[in-house]
């Protein structure tokens, strides 16, 4: 299991702006028209920044009015909340109400066409589609590249294929594209592939011999989806590109690629409402398993600073051993803790993306972060942590009150860390050791009150 959450920058900005625009809001006793007026100006103000399309603000903003100018709103207890939920549940719209899944509702192979700009990530998302696909749906994929014109782009795709155990169809040198999708669709039925997934070739612009190449091998494949891959850092470029690749081959569905990188958002929210096709996955990383699910009430909670809990919880079951966390929960029970255990939650931790990753997903986020960002954190400890405890032997992890100068040294050189580091890691379990013997004891004052206690936060700060 890898979770991508580190980096995740998407909506940061407008997050932030928002989060203080409604801080304001709640604050009011009472709201009149007029100071709905002004907080929905600085929200309009807002998705601008963010680079979501005039258009799109505007008549965001126009559906948002029509309901918080009521009159049971201004009168109610808590007007501030209100007009939070009524933006929360007009955002979920704009972005789609639900996520739909992949359309593979038809006879094997089915086809898949990828289709963007060059350099908005296609070949990338084709394999990492290919990975979810077989993942997710228990299916054969086959992965085809059409792009003859790009240098080294079939040749991408075979290595990106076969790094990651995904079968591909083998590049003839000098082969044109249509030749190619004939080839694929024999080689598919023959080799028994449930889905073909075609990387199209991009162009720096949308023109029209680009356009009437896919056209040709839209006809020949009859795809179930045409999918868009997007660059959100292009923002408002992104949702024209949208919609002129959907005005000429009418695509199904969008990836929008690099959210990792961009703080602003706003093609995201731009792009689903001005072609009303669904953004189906997010690009969040480079790694193959990087291409996220994308959930619109998820994402709008991420962007009001609501978190998105439902993602950590599933985030955090995938790939656990059901065993090893029955056993783990045993010990816990019986006020049982011991290094192995804290090895094995800094692994998992690890694999969520670090503390910021995990922090990322949790409400209140920007105020997490601030508090992080205060305490001078080092994301690295986790790593040197984990180190340390390997250098250990299995009677100095089960025990760590035997672990004496001499032994701190030895530990120390296998690590590649200094006695001070592993002086920081003892006195971290010491007090996770404590708090784990209150809670099995059903002692609720051993959780602390705050996001992060202050003393864990002084222990992981940097020497």
């Amino acid at each position: 299991m890898q979770l991508v959450l580190l980096d995740y920058k998407m909506f940061e900005n407008l997050t932030n702006k928002l989060e203080t625009i409604f801080s304001k809001l709640k604050s009011a006793p009472s709201l009149n028209e007029e100071q709905v007026d002004a907080g929905l100006k600085e929200i309009r103000l807002a998705l601008l920044e963010a680079d979501v399309a005039l258009s799109v603000a505007k008549e965001f903003i126009e559906k948002i009015r029509l309901k918080a100018i009521g009159q049971e709103i201004l009168k109610s207890i808590s007007p501030g909340q209100m007009i939070i939920k009524i933006v929360h549940d007009e955002l979920v719209k704009f972005l789609g109400d639900k996520n739909q899944e992949l359309n593979l509702n038809a006879v094997p192979p089915v086809c898949i066409l990828l289709v963007g700009l060059q350099g908005s990530g296609k070949t990338t998302s084709a394999a990492k589609l290919a990975k979810l696909v077989e993942k997710k749906y228990s299916k054969k994929v086959f992965l085809v590249s059409l792009d003859v014109y790009r240098p080294a782009a079939q040749e991408q795709l075979k290595i990106l294929a076969e790094n990651n155990q995904i079968n591909h169809l083998p590049v003839i040198s000098g082969q044109q594209p249509l030749d190619i999708t004939k080839r694929a669709l024999n080689a598919a039925k023959l080799n028994g592939s449930d889905v073909i997934i075609f990387d199209t070739a991009g162009r720096t612009q949308v023109d029209l011999m680009m356009m009437n190449e896919i056209k040709q091998i839209k006809s020949l494949v009859n795809p179930t989806e045409t999918i868009l891959v997007a660059d959100s850092l292009t923002g408002q470029i992104a949702a024209n590109v949208a919609k002129e690749f959907d005005k000429t081959v009418s695509i199904s569905s969008i990836i929008l690629t690099r959210i990792d990188g961009d703080g602003r958002g706003g093609a995201a929210l731009s792009m689903k409402h001005i072609t009303n096709k669904p953004i189906k996955y997010i690009g969040v990383g480079e790694k193959i398993e990087d291409l996220e699910i994308f959930y619109p009430e998820r994402i709008s909670n991420r962007i009001l600073g609501m978190g998105d809990v439902v993602s950590l919880v599933e985030k955090a079951s995938e790939g656990i051993d059901e065993e090893k966390l029955r056993k783990e929960e045993e010990q816990l029970k019986k006020g049982l803790f011991t290094l192995d255990n804290y090895l094995s939650q800094l692994r998992q931790m690890k694999k969520m993306g670090g503390m910021e990753g995990v922090l990322s997903l949790l409400p209140g986020v920007n105020k997490i972060k601030k508090q992080m960002e205060n305490a001078s954190i080092d994301e690295k400890i986790i790593t040197t942590n984990e180190a340390i405890i390997l250098s250990m032997t299995k009677k100095e992890r089960e025990d760590p009150k035997v672990i004496n100068g001499s032994r701190k040294k030895r530990i120390a050189a296998g690590a590649g860390a200094d006695v001070s580091t592993i002086n920081k890691l003892l006195k971290q379990f010491k007090m996770m050791t404590e708090m784990m013997k209150k809670m099995s004891k059903g002692d609720k004052n051993s959780i602390p009150s705050g996001a992060i206690p202050d003393e864990l936060l002084n222990q992981l700060k940097p020497k």
